[in-house]
Formats: C-alpha cells, structure tokens, sequence
C-alpha cells in the first residue's frame, strides 16, 4: 500500500508563504473520492494582524502607482487567467466537485470582473461643476481607502474573490483575502502566480481560513 504525503496550504503573506503562528490544521477533501487531498494551515489572530499590517505596508507605494499602470496590471492579469481557464477550471472541479463546465463557468464569471476592472481608470475620474452657486464650485474625486478584505463562501471559491480584488486594487487599495477552508483553492487564489506573473508582487496577503 503506498502512502502519499499530502501538500500543506499555507498563508501567503507579503508575497512569502508562511505557516503563521498556529499549529492547527484543517483537511481539504475531495468530493468526487470523498478523501483528503490536501491539509489547510489554520490562522490565529496575529496571523491576520501579520496579513493586515503586509497589506497596508504594500499600500503606502501602491496608492500612488498610476492608473495607467495598475490597468496595465489588470490586462495582464486578464490575459493570464484566460490562458489558464481550463486549468483554474479543474481545480475547482478538484475540490469543490463541480462539473467541469460549471467550473469553467464559474472562472468565466470572475474574469468578466477583470476585465471591467481593465477599464477602471475612466470610472475613477473626478467631476467639477462651475458656479453651482454664487461663486461656489464644487468637485468630487477619488482615492484609495486603503486596506480591503474579503470574506468568500466555499460555494464559489474563484468566482467571488473575483469579484472583489481586481476592483479593489485597480482602485488602488490593497486587499486580505479569507478563504473558505472547504474549498481553498490554492492556485488559484490572487495572491498567487497568476498576480505574481501579471506585475503586482506584494499588493494582497491570504491569512486564513480562521477557524475558532
């Protein structure tokens, strides 16, 4: 009988993965076996801390990085998970047991995202109205808030994340992800190598998931 030693998901924190301070772990199953296939390294709350306080360094140079910039980021990170479909696709089917083509779905779903995201430097644009009143002007305009988090359910591991990181970052905010630890999807997660690959190295950490 041979014995296979199962990957341990760690957080990834300032662009280094990292077991954190805890020693629990939880298993990732795989529902078309019902076996574990991978152990997810828990998260106490210096992790997090530790997760946050990566996010808002990485946010004091990345606030003011051009918007012609980030949208070059979000392009190229665009290009790299439609490369990649097919492959996202099945670790979805891998660890959520969707069939293929609703995974593949799903991943579809979450690049629409990107790709508006691509655009979101026409969104970020001020407005100014002369003479609203007897010699008063007014304008409005947009900045990063700064560190952004993002709590996803185990149902749609690369849709939902997707959602929310590419718009927070094009806007020029940072971003802590919290996994469900059901459906982690290592991968696939933004703070991995599509993100690395696509230019933005140390904008977002994965603490977690926390499990009391």
């Amino acid at each position: 009988m041979t014995t296979l030693t199962q990957k341990t998901i760690q957080h990834h924190i300032g662009g280094q993965d990292t077991r954190g301070s805890w020693t629990r772990t939880s298993p990732v199953f795989d529902p078309a076996t019902g076996h574990s296939q991978a152990q997810v390294v828990l998260a106490d709350a210096g992790d997090v801390d530790r997760a946050v306080k990566a996010a808002r360094a990485a946010f004091e140079d990345w606030q003011d990085v051009s918007l012609t910039r980030r949208a070059r980021i979000m392009f190229a990170f665009r290009e790299l998970v439609a490369e990649h479909v097919d492959e996202l696709a099945r670790i979805v089917s891998s660890e959520h047991g969707k069939v293929f083509s609703d995974a593949k779905g799903e991943v579809i779903r979450g690049q629409e995202v990107v790709e508006y995201a691509c655009g979101l430097a026409q969104l970020l644009k001020g407005e100014y109205s002369d003479q609203v009143s007897t010699d008063v002007d007014a304008y409005s305009f947009r900045q990063p808030l700064g560190v952004c988090a993002g709590i996803t359910p185990f149902n749609f591991p690369v849709m939902v994340p997707m959602w929310m990181h590419p718009i927070a970052i094009a806007a020029g905010n940072t971003f802590v992800l919290k996994p469900s630890e059901r459906r982690v999807v290592r991968r696939v997660n933004p703070d991995r190598e599509v993100r690395v690959r696509a230019g933005q190295r140390h904008g977002q950490a994965r603490a977690g998931p926390r499990r009391c």
